[in-house]
C-alpha cells in the first residue's frame, strides 16, 4: 500500500529544510568574513563581534544581512586595518556592497571578487593595494560604483569593463596604471579627473590609432 503524506508534514519538512539551508548559508558566509578578518590586523578591535560560533554572521557589527540572513553588506570603511583581502570573498554570492576604504590593506584585488555577481559597489580607495585591476571585475553586471583610486595599482585598464552597463561612477586615479583610457560603455560619460594621476597613463585611446597598451 503505497504511503500517503499529510499536507501537516508536508509543510513541516519545506520548513525544515529552509531552515537548515538558511542555517548552512549563514554558516558559510561566516566562515568566509572569518576567514578575512584573520586576514586582518585590527588594533581598534572594530571585529570583535566577528564570532564564528555563532549561527550567522548577520549579528556582527559592520555586516548587514537580507530577510534570509545571507550578507549583503560589509562596511568596514576608514576602520585602521591592515593586511590582506582574501579570495573566499567570491563566495558571498548576495553580497551587494563592500566597503573596506581608507584602511591601510596591502596585496593584490582577488581575481574571486568578479565571482560577486550581486555588487553594486566596490570600494578599496586610499589603501595600498598593488599589482593589476583583475578583469574578472567584468563580470560583475550590477556594478555601478566602481572606487580603487589612490592605491598603487599597476598595468591596464581591462577593457572587460566596458560592458558593464551599469557602471556610473569610476575612479582609478592616483595609481600607477598603463595604456591608454577606454572611450566606450561607461568610460564615455566618466570625467577625466577620474583617472588623472597616473603618470604612464595616456590620455583618451583614439580607436584605430593607438594601441590601448601602449606605454606598458
Amino acid at each position: 500500500m503505497a504511503l500517503s503524506s499529510s499536507p501537516a508534514l508536508t509543510l513541516t519538512l519545506t520548513l525544515i529544510l529552509a531552515v537548515t539551508v538558511c542555517l548552512v548559508g549563514g554558516n558559510s558566509e561566516g566562515d568566509t568574513l572569518y576567514t578575512l578578518r584573520r586576514s586582518l590586523s585590527d588594533p581598534d578591535n572594530v571585529l570583535e563581534s566577528w564570532d564564528p560560533t555563532l549561527v550567522n554572521p548577520c549579528t556582527w557589527f559592520h555586516v548587514t544581512c537580507n530577510q534570509d540572513n545571507r550578507v549583503t553588506r560589509v562596511d568596514l570603511g576608514n576602520s585602521n586595518l591592515s593586511g590582506h583581502l582574501v579570495p573566499e570573498l567570491g563566495k558571498l554570492e548576495y553580497l551587494q556592497y563592500l566597503e573596506l576604504y581608507k584602511n591601510n590593506i596591502q596585496g593584490t584585488i582577488p581575481v574571486e571578487l568578479g565571482n560577486l555577481r550581486s555588487l553594486i559597489s566596490l570600494d578599496l580607495y586610499h589603501n595600498n593595494i598593488s599589482g593589476i585591476i583583475p578583469a574578472s571585475l567584468g563580470k560583475l553586471k550590477s556594478l555601478v560604483f566602481l572606487r580603487l583610486n589612490e592605491n598603487q595599482l599597476t598595468g591596464q585598464i581591462p577593457r572587460e569593463l566596458v560592458g558593464i552597463s551599469s557602471l556610473k561612477v569610476i575612479d582609478i586615479s592616483s595609481n600607477n596604471l598603463c595604456g591608454t583610457i577606454p572611450t566606450t560603455g561607461p568610460f564615455e560619460h566618466i570625467p577625466l579627473n577620474s583617472f588623472e594621476n597616473n603618470p604612464r597613463l595616456e590620455g583618451p585611446e583614439l580607436l584605430g590609432l593607438a594601441s590601448y597598451d601602449s606605454n606598458c
